[in-house]
Formats: structure tokens, C-alpha cells, sequence
């Protein structure tokens, strides 16, 4: 007997040792080296498709411009997706492993169709695209599918992955120093990428260059799966995202029900919708302003039972709190709105950055020649530099000069005027270089440098500011989708880049499929003029906001 109870005795010791083991940062290195690798597979993908789509798929340019601008658009929206999903079915380990199984799956296919002569078709003949034969039905079949899959697969893992890991953290310092690293590593992988893997993609083969990305998406899977035993279990506990629509859904319901003046008509609770637990009762804000919302929370007969307590039904009722959040991100959303039509222009000027460098000399020296995917690198390296300066120098300074320091809507201001001001010299630059085409002289790719570097700059600022102030002004219950918001944000900018663009297409002679018979100069000085409307209406929204929650 008293064996068994020493045999155990040992066994719950090392259940107790193995549990006190899960997460902090013993769990780290495994998140670093995952997202190591599934950044620099999406980077050297990513950053090269327009190039791999024109010279191995003959797909014209201003065509494959639209297709990247959908695959960015896409993967910056599936995180929402992804977040609904981790919330309220499966946990994010599950989400975040999957996905990134889906990324491996798409990369190895994408790799085939740069390995298999028959799933791309024969290469032009010459520059002419009248003897390029297009792809047949199942080349771009399997094409589609593998950037479809690639998609679904880097834009569901990246964001979860990143929330998996911050709550493997109980103090604010700890998750704040995880997503410092976390980010620093998606940059410097990503600037690898853009760098030496397409390079090695435009000197030494596509599909060498693709089975790379697909060898760093595998290593990634296996160092995030190899950590399972070190990470916290969680639960799904619900999505505050589908909060937000039974919110919508139950004022609909509610709509011919008058609103009341008194405070026990309305439901008041610490949790959920239909949850029962009642609390210190608060009427919703008076005032006009959004009261048709109110509807939500008020209590009526159908939500009554027979003995007189209330019904559990998410989608007819719910709290007081729930309602007063789901009006402060209603207040937010003129704020976020200005913000999309900012990274419009920027998700514009990363695709059209690369049809004019493919377009211009990109020699430098006699033996290097710049991969034209790898100019976009500027525009990291430029944030980077930048944001140390702000941090360590500039902020500080003002600071000290000041007393305060600038809040977000402040810097994101910043942003937006150092923005307009890089496509006003995207513009100039482009009106030169179609002047130097017309006679016949080719100019530099440097020259595209100097506009990079103020997007670059103007994204140290606003990026961060819009970060920060998402996460200070959203409600408690909304911490986490209140980051994925500025993906959901660069997702809808790429879909409507896709939009304009082709609308410009259709309107105008701007953007054919040789740039150098268009007017990519026109095309930047309407993003300038769109910009500067754009400015006037975040100021707008800007002045009227109120601060809450610092």
C-alpha cells in the first residue's frame, strides 16, 4: 500500500513539475523560431510574385499587380477570421497550426509550379507579348489554388501565433517585451527575404528560391509543434467580435420596443449576452447618440421566463456594458475609416514600385544587378532606422521641450502628411523618368529610393500611433481584436488599391500593360490629391474625438 501511495505521490509531482513548466519563456524560443520562418517563406513569396507571375506565367503587369494586391488584402483579413475562430471553436494553437500546415502545403505547390516545365507555360519568345502563350486552364488552376492556400495559410497563423504568445505572459512588461521581439523578428526575417532569397529567386532559379521559402515554412511548423508541451492550455471562451453582432442583431429585434427611463428595465451583467449575473445597475449613456443601440440591453417580456427570471439567449439580449463598448468602437470608426484611405496609396505604390523598377536600370557596379522586389526593403529598412530615432531621440526631446508627449492621433497625423508628401515625389520622380524613356535613356532605380524612405518614415508614425491608440481606446473586452484591426485595415486598403486601379484602367490610358506608354505620373498625383481630402477628414474626426481610457 505504501508503495502505491510513494509511486503516486511521484507521478502528481511531475505532473505538478511538468505543469509549472508551461508557458513564461521557457515557451519563447519557439514562437521566435516560427515566426522566423514563416516570415521570411511570406516575404520571399510575396515580395517577388508580381515578378514571378510576369516572367514564368506571362500574366501582363498591370494584371498581376491586382492579383498580389488581392493575396495581401486577403492575408491581412483572414486574421479577423482567424481570431473569430481561435476565440469561439478551437483555441489558437489548433488555428495557428493548421494554418501554418495550410502556408507549408501552398508553398510546396507554388514550388512545384516553378519545378514542373508543364504547370507554367512556355516562356516568351521574345519582349513582344503577342508571342507569349498564356496558361492553360489547370496551370492557373494550380496556381490559383497554391497562392489561395497561401493566403488562408501565412494570414491565419501570423496574428494567432502572436496572441498564443503574449498569454503565455501574466505581467504587461513581459508581453510587452515578447511582442518587441516578436516583431522585430517578422522585420529582420522579412528584410532577409526581400533580399537574399529573391535574389537567389532572379539569379539562381525560382524554384530553388521557392523551395527555400517552403524548407523555413517547415522548419517553422516543426519548432512551433515541437513546443506543445511547453505552452498554456486554453480554452475558447467566446469572441468579443460576435458580441459586437448579436449586439446589432438584438437592437433589430428590438426596434418598435420604446426605451425606458428606468434603470432595472435594462440588463446589467459581468459577462456575456444572456448571461444572468447581475451587477451594481447602470442605465446606458443618455443623449441621442446611437440610443437605438439601447434596445439591445432593454428587457422585455419574451426575454422573461415563467418564473420570472431572464432568458439566456445571446442574440435578443444583451448587457448594459456590452452596449456602451459597442458605442465607443462606433466612435472610433471615422478614425479607422481615415486610416484605410492612408494605406490605399501605400498598398498602390508597393505594386506600381515594382513595374517601375523592372522598367528602370537597376545595375549597380558591373556585376550586381537589384532584384526589383528587392526595392520595397527600403521601406522597412527606413522604419526601422526611423523608429529607433523616434524612440531613443526625437521623442524624448519633444518630451523635454514640452513637458507631454505627442499622443497617437498626433503622430498619426504626422504620418499621414509624411505619406502624401513621399507621393508627391513618387509623381516628380516618375514624370522624369518618362521624360528620360522618350529619348531613349534609362534611369537609375535609386532614384525610386527617396519616396520609400518618407513612406517609410511616415509609417514609423503612424503604424505605431495606431497601434497604441486602438489598443488604449478600445474597450477591456475587445484588448486583443482592437491590434488585429490594423490588419483588417491594410486587408480592405489592398482590396480597394485593386479597386481604383482598375477603374483607372478602364477610365484612362494611365496604367497599360507597358508602363512606359502610360502615366503613372497621373496616377500619383490623383493618390495626392486623395491624400490631402483624406487629411482634411481625419483632422475633422481628429478635433471632434475624446479620449478615453488615458
Amino acid at each position: 500500500m505504501d508503495g502505491k501511495v510513494e509511486a503516486s505521490s511521484k507521478e502528481a509531482d511531475e505532473s505538478l513539475s511538468i505543469g509549472s513548466k508551461r508557458g513564461g519563456w521557457i515557451s519563447f524560443p519557439f514562437f521566435i523560431g516560427m515566426v522566423a520562418g514563416l516570415s521570411l517563406a511570406s516575404a520571399g513569396i510575396g515580395g517577388n510574385l508580381i515578378v514571378y507571375l510576369i516572367k514564368e506565367f506571362n500574366i501582363k503587369s498591370i494584371n498581376a499587380a491586382q492579383i498580389v494586391n488581392v493575396v495581401v488584402g486577403s492575408s491581412n483579413l483572414l486574421p479577423i477570421i482567424a481570431a473569430i475562430l481561435a476565440d469561439s471553436f478551437f483555441g489558437s494553437f489548433s488555428v495557428a497550426f493548421t494554418t501554418s500546415c495550410v502556408a507549408l502545403l501552398g508553398t510546396i505547390l507554388l514550388t512545384l509550379t516553378a519545378t514542373i516545365n508543364s504547370l507554367k507555360p512556355h516562356p516568351c519568345s521574345n519582349d513582344s507579348s503577342i508571342t507569349c502563350i498564356p496558361p492553360t486552364g489547370i496551370q492557373y488552376t494550380v496556381l490559383y489554388i497554391s497562392i489561395v492556400l497561401i493566403s488562408i495559410g501565412f494570414g491565419g497563423s501570423r496574428f494567432t501565433a502572436a496572441s498564443l504568445g503574449a498569454n503565455q505572459f501574466d505581467k504587461l512588461e513581459d508581453q510587452g517585451t515578447f511582442f518587441n521581439w516578436f516583431f522585430f523578428t517578422f522585420y529582420v526575417a522579412s528584410g532577409a527575404a526581400l533580399t537574399g532569397v529573391i535574389y537567389i529567386e532572379d539569379n539562381l532559379g525560382w524554384s530553388l528560391g521557392f523551395g527555400i521559402c517552403a524548407v523555413a515554412t517547415f522548419v517553422g511548423v516543426v519548432v512551433f509543434l515541437s513546443g506543445y508541451r511547453f505552452y498554456r492550455a486554453e480554452k475558447p471562451q467566446g469572441s468579443a467580435v460576435l458580441d459586437l453582432g448579436r449586439i446589432f442583431v438584438a437592437s433589430v429585434r428590438k426596434w418598435k420596443c420604446k426605451l425606458s427611463s428606468r434603470v432595472e428595465d435594462y440588463y446589467v451583467s459581468s459577462s456575456g449576452c444572456g448571461d444572468s449575473m447581475i451587477e451594481v445597475p447602470t442605465p446606458p449613456t443618455p443623449g441621442k447618440r446611437l440610443r437605438f443601440f439601447n434596445r439591445a440591453t432593454l428587457i422585455t417580456d419574451a426575454d422573461l421566463k415563467s418564473d420570472g427570471s431572464i432568458k439566456k439567449s445571446s442574440w435578443k439580449l444583451c448587457t448594459v456594458q456590452q452596449v456602451e463598448d459597442f458605442k465607443k468602437i462606433f466612435g472610433i470608426l471615422p478614425l479607422w475609416s481615415s486610416s484605410i484611405f492612408l494605406a490605399t496609396p501605400i498598398a498602390i505604390q508597393s505594386s506600381v514600385t515594382v513595374l517601375q523598377a523592372l522598367a528602370m536600370d537597376r545595375s549597380l557596379g558591373p556585376h550586381f544587378k537589384i532584384p526589383a522586389g528587392s526595392v520595397s526593403v527600403i521601406v522597412i529598412i527606413s522604419t526601422s532606422i526611423f523608429l529607433t530615432f523616434l524612440d531613443r531621440v526625437l521623442l524624448p526631446c519633444w518630451h523635454k521641450i514640452t513637458g507631454k508627449t505627442p499622443m497617437p492621433l498626433q503622430r498619426i497625423g504626422v504620418g499621414h502628411v509624411l505619406t502624401v508628401l513621399g507621393m508627391v515625389v513618387s509623381a516628380l520622380v516618375e514624370s522624369k523618368r518618362l521624360k528620360l524613356v522618350h529619348v531613349h535613356v534609362e534611369m537609375s532605380v535609386l532614384w525610386l529610393f527617396p519616396q520609400l524612405v518618407l513612406v517609410g518614415i511616415g509609417e514609423a508614425f503612424h503604424f505605431p500611433g495606431q497601434v497604441t491608440f486602438y489598443y488604449q481606446q478600445f474597450p477591456q473586452s475587445l484588448k486583443i481584436t482592437s491590434t488585429a484591426m490594423i490588419s483588417m485595415l491594410i486587408g480592405i486598403a489592398f482590396y480597394l488599391s485593386t479597386a481604383l486601379i482598375d477603374q483607372v484602367r478602364r477610365s484612362t490610358d494611365w496604367l497599360p500593360d507597358e508602363i512606359n506608354h502610360g502615366k503613372v505620373d497621373n496616377v500619383y498625383w490623383m493618390l495626392v490629391m486623395f491624400g490631402a481630402i483624406n487629411f482634411v477628414y481625419y483632422l475633422l474626426c481628429s478635433i471632434s474625438y475624446k479620449y478615453e481610457n488615458v
